[in-house]
């Protein structure tokens, strides 16, 4: 029985410590915003229309949103610029500028918006 309280104890404690910590984070909203990102490169990428294949896909390289970016080449600046907002808000949110964070996050939709127009 005291086994049980003082490990119920120390998990009360941990979560006490944990729980504000995640709560002062940008993580869930970068996440979020991560996703918009990879959707506009998804829909932007399959929209061009087929492109001669990289050497990196002849190396089966996966593609990740920045080099699919890449290949656009000047077509894709304004969501290069989402992900280096989105880089930037992570960079924030590693050393708890949430103020920081949150502006990036803002700085990275309003591209997507602009897109969309």
């Amino acid at each position: 029985m005291a086994a049980t309280v003082k490990c119920s104890l120390g998990f009360i404690a941990l979560l006490s410590v944990v729980s504000p910590t995640y709560a002062n984070s940008c993580a869930p909203s970068i996440a979020r915003v991560q996703a918009m990102v990879d959707a506009a490169i998804g829909q932007r990428a399959g929209s061009l229309g087929w492109k001669r294949e990289s050497v990196d896909a002849t190396r089966n390289y996966q593609p990740t949103p920045r080099s699919l970016v890449a290949a656009e080449g000047f077509q894709g600046h304004d969501l290069e610029l989402a992900l280096d907002s989105l880089d930037r808000a992570r960079a924030a949110d590693n050393i708890g500028n949430l103020a920081v964070c949150r502006q990036e996050l803002a700085a990275a939709k309003a591209i997507l918006r602009s897109q969309q127009h």
